[in-house]
């Protein structure tokens, strides 16, 4: 029987552009442990520095603590999962973790009023930002909770200039 070779491998060059607000796109899993927010928040100060977003640090980074904060508190495995995106002028920041959805009523209510109150500080940022926010069932990665922010890096710039 003849030795049947391996594939190869394709390559791919190495691209040596800088990068830019458009090709924001980064995925983080973090223990769920105290220190998570604190490495989320240092991780998104130099990946929007990176892609020349620095008039949205204040906010982000506030997104990103609250998301990430909440996240930990409430998954109930080891790890939760943040996610980083720019497009259409727009960061998006979710954060999954792995609390279900409560299917009776008075607990699930019970638990998004928590949720909610929990993410107070997120929603002043996001409505401060002419952005959103919100939660609910996450289908992926791993089912779960599903939290995200939406901030318009115009509405955002503004609410850095004015926090300052």
């Amino acid at each position: 029987m003849p030795l049947s070779r391996c594939p190869v491998a394709p390559t791919f060059p190495a691209d040596f552009t800088a990068p830019v607000p458009e090709t924001l796109a980064y995925s983080l899993t973090l223990p769920a442990a105290l220190a998570s927010p604190a490495l989320a928040r240092a991780t998104t100060r130099e990946v929007l520095n990176a892609h020349g977003l620095h008039d949205m640090l204040d906010p982000a980074l506030q997104a990103v603590g609250e998301l990430t904060a909440v996240a930990a508190q409430f998954t109930e495995s080891p790890n939760f999962y943040l996610s980083l995106r720019y497009r259409a002028d727009t960061l998006r920041v979710i954060a999954y973790d792995s609390h279900p959805r409560h299917t009776h009523p008075h607990l699930a209510t019970a638990c998004d009023t928590r949720r909610r109150a929990a993410l107070r500080v997120l929603a002043c940022v996001c409505r401060a930002c002419d952005g959103s926010w919100g939660f609910g069932e996450a289908h992926e990665p791993c089912g779960g909770t599903r939290m995200w922010a939406r901030l318009p890096r115009v509405g955002a710039g503004v609410y850095g200039a004015t926090a300052s």
